[in-house]
């Protein structure tokens, strides 16, 4: 069976206009890019008179809670099945929620940047060269001819800033910056903005970065750091646990280490895991061979099994991969 690919854009637009009733879907453990190119498409299609729904099956994070449209997105689903449903961020349909039986004749549209995506739309536009679903959703826009607002633009300024790590990444291309421009001219507070996303601190978040860094494991002859949140980390800090996506990063950032994990414990059945490599280590392979995925230097999955079991798992993986990387 061949493998589905991109729709023409012309499609894509035409099946937008058409639509007058739209669900827009985000993934489990938002983040700043699947919520702001949610938010950023959704405004943008009420403004062309579309009736639109928000879902994201978790609570937003604390420090996306200021976006604009924020306090319209729900944990569920019409009853009434809408004409579209659109998949934001999602590498696969089971990153947000697979649909109602009754939705089943709902034209559903997928549009992401992850080099895992699966083509599961009926409709998909899919740029894995993009840095964020934000600069897909500001070239769809463009072609819809939508006029980008001050909301729209802090919407898709957050998805790009926070998926570039602060155009830091190595993802960053020169469209990212040319767009982040095109935004900034049309009067985003840039200063309100960076500090609200990456440096207010809450104390319980400080409180659980500090049980992460005690935590800190350093393996294989100084090429793996590891850090583990256990769900007694998250009860006894009171922190969310979306405060700790970023915790990652301090990981990947320490000399000599190509590859950073963190174990979050959410239950005793069941670990996030998040990846992060530096020069040459294909993370997306790891977190794939674990049934997750992402990109090349940014991955992740889920596994359904106890923190011992997990880690076990995912040393061994990383061993196989960093001795195969040591023998190229």
């Amino acid at each position: 069976m061949a493998k589905k690919r991109n729709n023409r854009v012309k499609q894509i637009t035409e099946a937008f206009i058409k639509a007058e009733n739209i669900v827009l879907l985000s993934h489990v453990s938002p983040d700043g890019d699947t919520i702001g190119s949610m938010l950023a498409l959704g405004l943008a299609l009420e403004k062309m008179g579309k009736k639109v729904h928000y879902y994201n099956p978790d609570s937003v994070p604390g420090n996306l809670k200021f976006l604009p449209g924020a306090e319209q997105i729900k944990n569920c689903l019409p009853d009434s099945p809408p004409e579209m449903m659109v998949y934001i961020d999602c590498a696969e349909i089971g990153r947000a929620a697979s649909p109602p039986a009754e939705y089943h004749n709902v034209v559903t549209v997928n549009i992401d940047h992850h080099i895992s995506n699966t083509y599961y739309g009926s409709l998909n536009y899919v740029e894995p060269g993009a840095a964020a679903t934000g600069e897909i959703v500001y070239q769809l826009l463009r072609k819809l001819s939508v006029t980008i607002t001050k909301e729209i633009a802090i919407n898709l300024y957050t998805g790009i800033v926070t998926d570039t790590g602060r155009f830091s990444y190595g993802n960053t291309t020169p469209k990212s910056l040319k767009i982040a421009s095109e935004l900034v001219k049309i009067g985003i507070d840039l200063v309100i903005l960076n500090d609200t996303l990456f440096e207010q601190k809450t104390l319980p978040q400080i409180r659980l970065f500090q049980r992460a860094l005690n935590s800190l494991e350093i393996l294989n002859q100084g090429k793996v750091a590891l850090l583990t949140l256990t769900k007694a980390d998250f009860r006894e800090t009171e922190a969310e646990a979306s405060l700790s996506d970023g915790f990652v990063n301090y990981a990947r950032n320490i000399d000599h280490v190509e590859a950073a994990v963190l174990l979050k414990e959410y239950s005793e059945s069941e670990v996030k895991v998040s990846f992060r490599s530096n020069e040459w280590l294909d993370v997306n392979k790891i977190a794939h061979k674990l049934g997750g995925g992402g990109h090349v230097r940014a991955s992740g999955c889920t596994l359904h099994d106890s923190l011992p079991i997990v880690k076990k798992q995912v040393l061994t993986v990383l061993e196989e991969a960093l001795k195969l990387g040591r023998n190229r």
